[in-house]
This record gives structure tokens, sequence and C-alpha cells, in this order.
């Protein structure tokens, strides 16, 4: 059954690959007896991870027919929700993320229970993964853990790009929904999210992408792989997420299936990385460069002005009625906070 299940791993089309497989699977299967179903799955899902291994290193021929080093087409669209604030779809290969920027007041910022404090956040990313990204019908609720530790991921990736509050006092809402994947939806998600930010008109302080390497090892041969397949990641030996600037990593993350990994086959990993995101941003930059002039008609208007310290209290009034006045009077919201940097928000 190898030849057929090498002719299989050939087809680039993800859920035509699938159907081959499944029917390859199934032919077998029928014809085994009921007490060695188990372990004629267990020799089937071997032989496919010899036929993939071995083609990769023997051949350097991935499942799709990509150069080891090769990233797969990217497309990026900007603003295709028009009452979102911001949006973007990025797509890579059979992968999409579409992603929403939303832009709040100080009022809908993130408290946080910590170990030692409780503090707000003015930066949330939030990501997805509905069962229909990857072809399949289940269950839609609570978000797994999966999903908090992608965005997670993708949210400390965009983290050191962000403005400061005193430089762009808005809060701000990201939301990255997985709608196909194929390998590595939570970069997609990062360079998504810095796309739709941009569009949306915060003055990030420049693009950030990510890419998802592998690795296949025989011996002390080691074959490095740039945007991963599912198929190549659930085969492979390692799952290395790197993502960052044009000169400055900002998050990684790996995972492993070996034990041990040679400093020199790290550091080509990490400068194989580098290269595919820096071709990545090439094609966000075309895409847009610079932050967006002015924010969306639908985004709230927000301004600041610095209190001296002496006069918070005069500006508050007994039991916040100044404050309160202001309000009623205007319409618009006021928030001042320990620093006596005063927040006025409007429609």
């Amino acid at each position: 059954i190898t030849d057929p299940i090498r002719e299989a791993y050939g087809l680039v089309d993800k859920q035509e690959r699938s159907q081959k497989l499944t029917e390859i699977r199934s032919s077998i299967i029928e014809n085994v007896e009921d007490d060695q179903v188990l372990a004629a799955t267990t020799i089937i899902k071997n032989i496919e991870k010899d036929v993939v291994r071995g083609d990769i290193i023997k051949n350097k021929s991935r499942i799709d027919g990509r150069k080891l080093d090769e990233v797969r087409q990217i497309t990026c669209e900007l603003d295709i929700l028009p009452r979102a604030h911001g949006s973007s779809l990025f797509t890579r290969g059979e992968t999409q993320a579409l992603v929403v920027t939303t832009l709040g007041t100080g009022l809908d910022e993130k408290y946080v229970d910590g170990l030692d404090e409780t503090y707000k956040e003015k930066f949330m990313l939030h990501y997805n993964f509905p069962p229909y990204s990857v072809g399949e019908t289940g269950r839609t609720g609570f978000t797994s853990r999966r999903e908090i530790g992608h965005g997670a991921l993708a949210e400390k990736a965009l983290v050191p790009v962000v403005p400061p509050k005193v430089d762009f006092p808005y809060t701000i809402r990201v939301v990255s929904e997985a709608i196909s994947s194929n390998g590595s939806t939570s970069q997609a998600s990062v360079c998504a999210s810095s796309l739709s930010l941009m569009a949306a008109g915060v003055p990030i302080r420049e693009h950030v992408a990510g890419i998802a390497m592998g690795l296949i090892s025989k011996d002390d041969t080691y074959v490095t792989l740039t945007d991963i397949l599912g198929a190549e990641d659930a085969l492979g030996d390692m799952d290395f997420k790197v993502a960052g600037t044009r000169n400055v990593i900002t998050a990684l993350q790996l995972d492993m299936k070996i034990e041990g990994l040679p400093a020199d086959v790290l550091r080509k990993a990490l400068n194989q990385a580098m290269d595919a995101r820096h071709h990545i941003l090439d094609i966000m930059e075309d895409t847009i460069a610079e932050p967006a002039e002015s924010l969306s008609g639908n985004a709230p208007r927000l301004e600041t002005i610095v209190l001296p310290k002496d006069k918070i209290g005069e500006v508050i009034g007994p039991k916040g009625k100044n404050i309160k006045k202001i309000e009623e009077e205007t319409g618009c919201s006021v928030e001042i906070d320990d620093d006596g940097i005063l927040t006025l928000g409007s429609t």
C-alpha cells in the first residue's frame, strides 16, 4: 500500500488528499478481522509516516510539492466588513484568518484579577477556531484551552508594537476567526491582526508577521521546513512558531517530539524563519505600509488632557458632581486616571 499512500500525499488540495487517504484506509480495514482493526490502523499510520518523512529526507520532496523553505501563496485584503472599525482577511495557502479590530473607551478595558493585584489591560486579542474551519461539524460553546493558548501567543507577538495609552487612549479589542485551517492559524492571526490594526488607524510601530516551522529528523539528518501543513505538523518532529517585526522576534513557541535539538539546527530554523517572515512582511507592506490616517467613522472619538495633580479633585468635584454635570450637558464620557490624564469620549 506504500505507492497508493505516496500518490495520495502527492495531492495538493487538503480535502482531496484526506478523502483519498480515507478511501485507502477503509479498503484495507474492510478486509481485516475485527480483532485486528486496531493493529492494522497502527500499521497504516506508520506507513504514512514513513512515506512522508522518507520523501522529505531523501528527495527533499514535500506533500504539496513546495521547496523546503517556500511559503505558500499569500493574499491580504482590508476593510471587507463595512461596520467594523478595522478588518482584514489574510490567506496563506488553505489557511485563512478573518480579523476584526474594535476601538472603545477606557470603560472597556479588561480587568485582570492577578495573583498579586488587580490590573487593567487596554489591548486584547481573542482567537476562535470554529469546527467548520477544518471541514467538520462540532460543538461550539466555551473557548477551548487550544484557542486560549493560540490567542495568548498572537497577543504576545503584537503587544510590543501597540502604542501606550498616553499616545492612543483607546481600548483595543482584536478578534481573529480562523475560517479555514491547514497549518498555523495562530501565525495567520498575527499577520491578519497587524493588518487590521493598521486598517483601523491604530498607530502601531510596524507590522508583525508570524510563521510556523517544522522539522523532520532521522539519525543525524535534520531537515527544516518553512510554513508547515497540518499533516507535516502531525507527522513531523517539531512545531516552531516564530513571530516578530523585521529586526525583532516578539514571540516564540516550540513544541518538540524528539529529545534534544542541536544548536546549529535551531539556528538554521530561526534564520529560515526570518527569511520567511521578511517575505510575508513585504506582502503585508504592499497592502498597507502605514496606519490609516483617520479612524473609521463608526469608531468613538477620544480626546485627552493632562491635568495638574493638584487640580484633579477640583475637576471631579464633591462626589463626582462636576464630572456628572459635564457628562449630562455634553453627552461625553469623562474619565480621570491616577496620573491626572483626563479622557473625553463621544460618538
